[in-house]
């Protein structure tokens, strides 16, 4: 349903992708996993025709995005990073005018929106700018939804709204999936990364990796500990001064750290930062996830320059 080969993209001498290649079956819900900045939005931009790349070829849905543009605008959805729908119009507005822009109406495919819809529609004559962060993330991809697209393009829809919103928006992705739309759908939460059937973990304009989320964590191949002591901030500085400590960062209450256990032992390693005036140091052994095998891999990236 999409594919793409050697897709580059520059901003004035700028590199917003570099060679990027993929493919995305149908029914699959494809994660691009990365922080701002590393070409997300560039990517769906191309993807949803509105811009052209430098290099390379894409197709959505056997389209090629450069010459069969037109067809692709009737076939998708995209649902971009910052809420753009019109603030001064009211829900059933808004919908009913997407509706309309495609030919088609609430009714005819009201059954492809209609777990979404049924959560805002009391609010249906709510203007959309009043609408709460969840509530306009659903009203969004119901209009996305209304003209029954084969692809669906989501960037970052879940940024800014709460965890309860989240969790709902990603059982409706779930949903969808199984009608057979195929989702596209970017993020900087390392924790949905999960939910996705493949993901592509993306810093600077490159693909790290391309693999379901549990063969990455499976490929870590690294010894990773968890550590924590009474001065956090110091403790991660007297980490990454340690003979034996390959990588190390911040991770919620405690640093992750990627040891070479061959050079240093966790016992060895209490007892170096207790020489260090460290007090409370824990050190245990801990699973990776998507986000550590994200840090590991982005040590080697391609900078960001040419």
């Amino acid at each position: 349903m999409i594919s793409c080969n050697n897709i580059s993209k520059h901003y004035d001498k700028i590199p917003a992708l570099r060679g990027v290649t993929f493919t995305a079956d149908e029914g699959e819900i494809f994660g691009i996993i990365g922080p701002d900045g590393a070409g997300k939005t560039t990517l769906f931009r191309i993807l949803t025709t509105l811009i052209l790349p430098d290099n390379g070829s894409a197709t959505v849905d056997g389209f090629d995005v450069v010459k069969d543009y037109k067809e692709i605008r009737k076939r998708v959805g995209y649902m971009p990073g910052r809420f753009s729908l019109y603030q001064d119009l009211t829900v059933e507005e808004n919908l009913n005018f997407f509706a309309t822009v495609f030919n088609t109406t609430i009714d005819e495919n009201y059954h492809l929106i209609k777990d979404i819809y049924v959560q805002i529609e009391p609010f249906k004559t709510r203007k959309a700018g009043k609408l709460s962060g969840g509530m306009k993330q659903k009203l969004a991809l119901s209009c996305a939804l209304i003209h029954k697209p084969s692809v669906l393009f989501l960037d970052e829809p879940t940024t800014g709204v709460d965890a309860v919103s989240r969790k709902e928006f990603w059982e409706m992705l779930q949903k969808l999936k199984k009608q057979g739309i195929t989702i596209l759908v970017s993020t900087p939460y390392m924790d949905e990364a999960s939910l996705c059937d493949r993901i592509a973990l993306i810093q600077n304009g490159s693909f790290l990796k391309i693999d379901t989320p549990t063969s990455i964590v499976k490929q870590f191949g690294k010894t990773l500990w968890t550590v924590k002591s009474d001065n956090m901030s110091k403790l991660l500085k007297d980490l990454r001064s340690i003979d034996g400590v390959e990588n190390c960062f911040a991770f919620g209450n405690s640093h992750h750290t990627i040891v070479n256990n061959t050079k240093i032992s966790i016992e060895v390693l209490k007892e170096l930062l207790e020489r260090k005036s460290h007090s409370k140091v824990e050190v245990c052994e801990t699973t990776p996830t998507v986000e550590d095998c994200f840090m590991e891999l982005s040590r080697s990236a391609i900078p960001d320059k040419e």
